[in-house]
């Protein structure tokens, strides 16, 4: 005589925290409200199959695909725009990053590149005045944005179509960035 092992609650809060998942990702991923996850969790709640279904088919994919969060580099380096630019190369130069957020207040803003940098020193026969010059001068408009959740394919698609560089938002908060080595590394 075999014995059904049901799932319990305890399975599911291991199984998304293995993952490295919130309440919040996991009912985003599977369909349902965060709150149902919390209910489920706690034992207040017994789950509709479809639903306990729905919530296991995201805990155990063969291979769960890497998001956005999995791959992101925090806390991010970022420049306000009334920083020099030599200030900016100074941090380039110390995180080892080819490129910078700019940010006024907590609001994305703008961006700052190694190319963009080259190139206005090109044009100028004055690099001291380049240099003491203020981010928001030659700043380019900000980096493409993707919620913590998002699949690295969305990522790569967004790298490989230009942007140097993919933010990560959570709640209006800058929690990371990807730069494209990040998502190769990924890929191996």
């Amino acid at each position: 005589m075999s014995v059904l092992r049901l799932i319990t609650p305890e399975d599911i809060r291991r199984l998304r925290k293995s993952f490295r998942l919130t309440q919040r990702e996991l009912a985003m991923r599977a369909g349902v409200s965060q709150s149902l996850i919390a209910r489920i969790e706690v034992g207040t709640v017994d789950p509709r199959l479809s639903t306990l279904g729905k919530i296991m088919h995201v805990l155990t994919e063969p291979e769960r695909q890497k998001t956005a969060k999995d791959v992101m580099h925090s806390p991010v380096v970022t420049v306000k725009t009334t920083d020099s630019i030599r200030r900016a190369v100074d941090l380039m130069r110390r995180y080892d990053i080819s490129q910078i957020p700019v940010v006024h207040g907590s609001r994305l803003v703008g961006s700052l590149q190694e190319a963009t940098i080259v190139r206005r020193l090109m044009q100028s026969r004055e690099p001291g005045k380049v240099f003491n010059s203020p981010v928001e001068e030659i700043m380019e408009k900000p980096f493409a944005t993707v919620l913590p959740t998002t699949g690295l394919e969305i990522v790569l698609e967004l790298l490989g179509h230009g942007q140097p560089a993919v933010l990560v938002v959570d709640d209006g908060k800058l929690v990371g960035i990807i730069a494209k080595i990040d998502v190769i590394a990924a890929k191996i």
